[in-house]
């Protein structure tokens, strides 16, 4: 009984549970601290048998909840993972154990507010990661802006008002496009049900106008080039933990999106715009990497690093439909992606993790007012090192896994995106070795940095628990990838069929 509604509980429990830290009030920091602790440490432990009692071997939806929630509009309440969606409601429950820890002493004001839109947002994201019902899916893509513009309104920087503004408007533009698709699928097969989408006959001029309104929802989402400018000042305005839930897990809704919408629902104009969205996702890594060498500001720069990689995940979604054509290994292409997916979950969260802590001491991000800092802070010093690595595709990190997958199935379609893609590789280690250079090595040059202390066994805790999520993926990959296998391979196999009528 438990296993058919272990869904529905990942994603009440914390919601439910954010709205009980409401009632709390301010006056009660203390034990909203400790309560969100336990909600998000429970939740975490209730999500490990996803993972434990998960048949890696089936590619069937897994754990199904289904009941009739509006029956005259035929829309259900219809929750279910695979392969591919497992993995990251791991991840959300994961990260949210370490944004709580992480906001223990930073957040002062409204704490019972905070821990309560961090909670509920992870509620939410669990249900875009579950939901198999369209409109269900769109209700939990769209309210989890609400927690999240609340996060950077509130707890933000100085521009947090513009910030917070350009986030919306971007999002909700891509939302009611959308919204618009979704209405005229359901008037066209009188479903919401994702399956029976995916089976639907579509016409190719139907096709193309689905997936650009798909398109532009799930690439603002990513965010891909053009559309990627509010997530630099939203990142630069959030406070530490909403940048950590914006880069590990919100951006990965896009990506997720695409595999879950355009490829089984659209594979046609899937196949037939493969080359916008492949040279879109070269941009990306290429000069959305050169755009972050320049970068003053250290949440800026790690803003613009994740572009650049989360241009890896689409490039591996859609180089599937060129390595069809040519017989090449579309699996690994599309595990890549989703491995790069689960990887920059973990590496972005240590990297804005560890932004904040040197925010915390100076209140400072430039990269200029450090220098040094390993002199003061040899255990930060080290992770740091370790997580600007692991950004830069070192081999034995999980950063390198999902990149050279990328990279060596892109060799197959062509010899010159694999060369494009890895330039990443080296950009990747320019201006994340720059930045550490200036930031943690050298003399030390400003007197404030003499008076740092090193990280404290919470912090310590945080970042430990992120390495070693980043190197056990790293040297090994593989249950991961067995995990994924059969999902992958089934849905190659759907779009390899055309739909068209």
């Amino acid at each position: 009984m438990f296993e058919q509604s272990l869904l529905s509980v990942l994603i009440w429990l914390p919601m439910i549970g954010g709205l009980l830290l409401l009632a709390l009030g301010q006056q009660r920091a203390g034990m909203v601290r400790f309560l969100a602790l336990v909600l998000s440490v429970v939740t975490f432990l209730l999500s490990l048998p996803l993972w434990t009692q998960f048949d890696g071997g089936s590619a069937a939806l897994q754990f199904v909840e289904k009941t009739v929630w509006i029956d005259a509009l035929n829309i259900h309440y219809h929750l279910g993972v695979n392969g591919i969606s497992m993995p990251l409601v791991i991840l959300t429950t994961i990260i949210t154990v370490l944004i709580v820890l992480s906001a223990w002493k930073v957040i002062d004001k409204n704490v019972h507010q905070y821990m309560a839109a961090m909670l509920i947002l992870e509620g939410m994201l669990i249900g875009v990661f579950s939901a198999h019902d369209a409109l269900l899916f769109y209700l939990f893509f769209e309210a989890m802006l609400i927690p999240m513009f609340i996060i950077i309104g509130i707890w933000g920087g100085p521009n947090r008002v513009y910030a917070t503004l350009k986030f919306f408007l971007y999002t909700f533009l891509g939302s009611v496009l959308m919204l618009i698709g979704l209405i005229y699928l359901y008037m066209t097969s009188g479903t919401w049900n994702l399956t029976e989408l995916a089976a639907l006959p579509l016409t190719m001029t139907e096709q193309t106008w689905l997936f650009f309104a798909f398109f532009v929802g799930f690439a603002i989402k990513i965010p891909m080039f053009p559309v990627h400018t509010w997530l630099p000042d939203a990142h630069v305005e959030a406070p530490t933990g909403g940048s950590v839930v914006l880069a590990a897990i919100m951006l990965k809704v896009g990506g997720y999106g695409f595999v879950r919408f355009s490829l089984p629902i659209l594979p046609d104009a899937s196949q037939e715009f493969t080359w916008l969205l492949i040279t879109l996702s070269l941009i990306a890594i290429i000069y959305i990497g050169l755009v972050a060498i320049v970068q003053k500001d250290m949440k800026k720069l790690i803003a613009y690093s994740s572009i650049s990689h989360m241009g890896f995940v689409t490039l591996g979604i859609f180089l599937v439909f060129m390595l069809m054509r040519s017989d090449g290994n579309s699996d690994m292409a599309l595990t890549g992606a989703m491995i790069q997916m689960v990887s920059h979950g973990f590496i972005s969260a240590a990297m804005f993790l560890c932004v904040g802590v040197l925010y915390d001491r100076l209140h400072t991000r430039m990269i200029r007012d450090y220098g040094g800092v390993i002199n003061t802070m040899p255990w930060f010093g080290g992770f740091f090192v370790f997580f600007a690595m692991a950004n830069s595709g070192l081999p034995g990190t999980s950063g390198f896994v999902g990149e050279f997958m990328v990279i060596l199935a892109s060799f197959q379609a062509s010899f010159w995106i694999a060369f494009c893609a890895a330039i990443t590789l080296i950009l990747g280690a320019a201006y994340s070795l720059w930045m550490i250079k200036r930031v943690v090595f050298g003399t030390i040059t400003n007197e404030a940095v003499e008076s740092m202390q090193d990280v404290t066994t919470r912090e310590f805790f945080i970042l430990a628990v992120l390495a070693v999520f980043v190197l056990v993926l790293g040297v090994w990959p593989e249950p991961l990838v067995e995990v994924m296998r059969a999902s992958v391979q089934q849905l190659i196999e759907h779009v390899s069929v055309s739909k068209v009528i």
